[in-house]
């Protein structure tokens, strides 16, 4: 049977060409096929042929899309072939490819009928060398040194001594018990280890998760929060240590508030964390010897320093001592500083003796005065002359009395209250009144009223004095002084 796919041209006489509707003709063994017939068919030669091709190629048009496959362009200088990583694929690689990295790609080649293109499906890429390594690596630090990543006036000072380390390595490792053993030795402490791995798929986002962890954790809570985390691996090929030369790793430890020491690889190893980190230390056991002090040497220390003070302390009194003496000798003696004040008090103490004394005998010639002008002659005309004036008073009291008419044949008219009538209009209107005499009183009425008893009122006798008895104004002596 004839290829439906092999064209043999027609060598009869009817060559026509210009004929408007497709016929089959005798000899022609060309059938006509779909579209979709023949980029099925390429598609299964190219597969059949090139099903396990290595490529080596620069990158160029690298794009993942938000499904997480990958697509590409690899090309050299004479040639662009596409290609595609599927999601899967695409998590396994151990770098992240950027355009102008060349690669190795392994893969199989395929066609894309959609637009009759061809291309491999790549499932692993790697790093066409270490020169390939090498530069993915320069530019990358160049990007983030330019973002200032890696700028020495953005690193903070390590904590003397820490009470809490943090630790992001292997748990399994060397590393964590070099570390351990090292701090126990010097200056025992906690920690606190986050494990993490430290190389292949993966890697490079456990160790930024771990350092964003340690920096999120809170003060106080359940997990102590690190003052100082260490970010150790130990040595290996710069393809072991790739995931700390991650752009990730690097921006983590750029951004942790928790000073940070990298400790990856040995002493001739470097990668970015060591440019981001506060501090680099060329081996995780050099970390923790510089994450803490020896404690017995800071024992000596505090043991120096505290003799030091003390001798200081000793010197300072001994020197004041010195000075007090200094300045005893040439102060003046307390006689020297009392004796004019205790001489002013004696002074002052034989004056007031002495104006006590003028006070005294002045006031005794004043007595002596006053004592000589008391004679019994002036002392008796005083007392006459008082008497003559008590009796003149007495006199004008008499005269006075509102009794003393009643004894002339007067008599006063009071009201029912006892108040003098002295009106007619008065006695009318009181009704009834009393008519008092020298000898008693009568109630009287004025109109129809009654007649009120008269209010009698006893005056009491005055008392007559004693015989031989002074009466008060007698017996009174007036004021002398």
């Amino acid at each position: 049977m004839a290829d439906p796919f092999l064209y043999t041209p027609d060598t009869g006489s009817d060559t026509g060409t210009g004929r408007l509707v497709a016929e089959a003709t005798p000899g022609d063994n060309a059938m006509a096929v779909s579209v979709s017939e023949l980029s099925g068919r390429l598609k299964r030669m190219v597969e059949g042929e090139f099903g396990h091709v290595r490529l080596r190629g620069e990158i160029s048009g690298y794009k993942r899309a938000a499904s997480g496959h990958v697509y590409l362009c690899l090309k050299d200088d004479g040639a662009v072939i596409d290609g595609v990583m599927w999601k899967g694929s695409a998590a396994g690689l151990g770098f992240r490819p950027e355009d102008g990295i060349e690669v190795v790609a392994t893969g199989r080649l395929t066609t894309y009928p959609g637009r009759s293109k061809y291309q491999i499906v790549v499932d692993r890429m790697e790093l066409a060398g270490a020169g390939a390594l090498m530069a993915l690596l320069e530019k990358l630090r160049a990007k983030l040194a330019a973002e200032g990543l890696f700028d020495r006036a953005a690193k903070k000072p390590l904590p003397f001594m820490p009470r809490t380390i943090g630790v992001v390595t292997s748990p399994t490792g060397a590393v964590i018990r070099d570390i351990l053993h090292r701090l126990e030795d010097r200056c025992p402490t906690h920690v606190v280890v986050w494990p993490v791995k430290v190389q292949g798929a993966g890697a490079a986002e456990e160790v930024a998760a771990a350092v964003r962890g340690f920096d999120a954790l809170p003060a106080g809570g359940a997990v102590p929060r690190p003052d100082l985390v260490i970010v150790a691996r130990g040595g290996g090929s710069i393809e072991d240590l790739w995931a700390f030369n991650e752009e990730p790793v690097v921006r983590a430890v750029a951004a942790c508030s928790i000073p940070i020491i990298s400790a990856v690889g040995h002493e001739t190893d470097t990668t970015l964390c060591d440019h981001a980190a506060d501090l680099r230390a060329p081996t995780p056991t050099a970390a923790a010897e510089i994450a803490v002090p020896v404690l017995a040497d800071l024992r000596l220390t505090l043991d120096a320093m505290a003799m030091r003070t003390e001798r200081c302390a000793r010197r300072y009194v001994e020197r004041g001592r010195e000075r007090l003496d200094a300045l005893v000798r040439v102060l003046p003696t307390r006689d020297r500083l009392l004796g004019p004040q205790r001489q002013r008090v004696d002074e002052l103490g034989v004056r007031g003796d002495r104006a006590l004394e003028r006070r005294v005998a002045r006031a005794r010639g004043e007595l002596d005065r006053a004592a000589g002008a008391i004679r019994p002659a002036t002392l008796e005309r005083r007392v006459e002359a008082a008497r003559a004036r008590l009796a003149d008073v007495g006199r004008l009291i008499d005269s006075l009395n509102p009794d003393r008419i009643l004894q002339r044949g007067y008599a006063r008219v009071e009201d029912c209250a006892g108040a003098t009538v002295t009106t007619a209009a008065g006695a009318t209107a009181a009704g009834a009144l009393t008519l008092r005499f020298r000898d008693g009183a009568v109630a009287v009425r004025t109109g129809d009223g009654p007649a009120t008893p008269p209010r009698v009122e006893r005056t009491p006798a005055r008392p007559q004095p004693a015989a031989g008895a002074r009466t008060a104004a007698t017996t009174d002596q007036p004021r002398l002084l």
